[in-house]
């Protein structure tokens, strides 16, 4: 169904385009208009036609990464301040703490740690620019463990039924909450 979709919308802008080419190619070429002015007007409106079917998708997408990887070179990625070292029953088979609870929202690293977490958007309109804060603090001196920044775009794809793309500047596996929280929370030496 989206494949036949995405053909009717090529066939509609093509179909276009084409009415385009045939009203400039019969048009009457004014006595003080030369030839070669005619042709030059013609291949920038035929650039303008192009560029604008490219740039609602594709080039709005490619300027929002940039803008993300360049937020995500000012401030992105995981800062560790203290680890704290933990027995190895405290951790599961894939490495997270066993007591880790996503659900909780502050409570997430029990009584014990503060998980904060922030989300600011930064473009509303599609697509949309994020950044994720994340944080981790010992609660019974509210010292800073460690914490990490995320940012991210997700949509302005071309409509349909699919699901739309995203981009995150680092990785959501390597700076996201999971691996805040591997990176503080490591195991004994013992």
């Amino acid at each position: 169904m989206s494949g036949i979709y995405l053909l009717g919308l090529i066939a509609i802008w093509l179909f276009v385009g084409w009415l385009i080419h045939r009203f400039w190619r019969n048009a009457i070429v004014i006595r003080d208009f030369n030839k070669i002015a005619h042709y030059a007007l013609g291949g920038v409106l035929l650039i303008v036609w192009f560029g604008s079917g490219f740039w609602p998708f594709a080039g709005k997408k490619i300027y929002y990464d940039t803008q993300v990887m360049e937020m995500c070179a000012k401030d992105g990625g995981v800062k560790v301040y203290e680890t704290v070292e933990l027995s190895e029953e405290q951790f599961d088979k894939w490495g997270m703490v066993v007591f880790y609870q996503p659900l909780q929202g502050e409570n997430a690293l029990t009584n014990k740690y503060i998980l904060h977490e922030t989300t600011t958007i930064i473009r509303k309109n599609n697509p949309t620019v994020n950044r994720n804060y994340y944080s981790i603090s010992r609660r019974s001196d509210r010292k800073l463990l460690g914490e990490t920044v995320v940012y991210g775009r997700g949509g302005g794809d071309l409509p349909g039924f699919w699901y739309g793309s995203s981009f995150s500047c680092p990785p959501y596996s390597d700076a996201g909450i999971n691996q805040l929280i591997k990176s503080i929370f490591i195991r004994s030496k013992e």
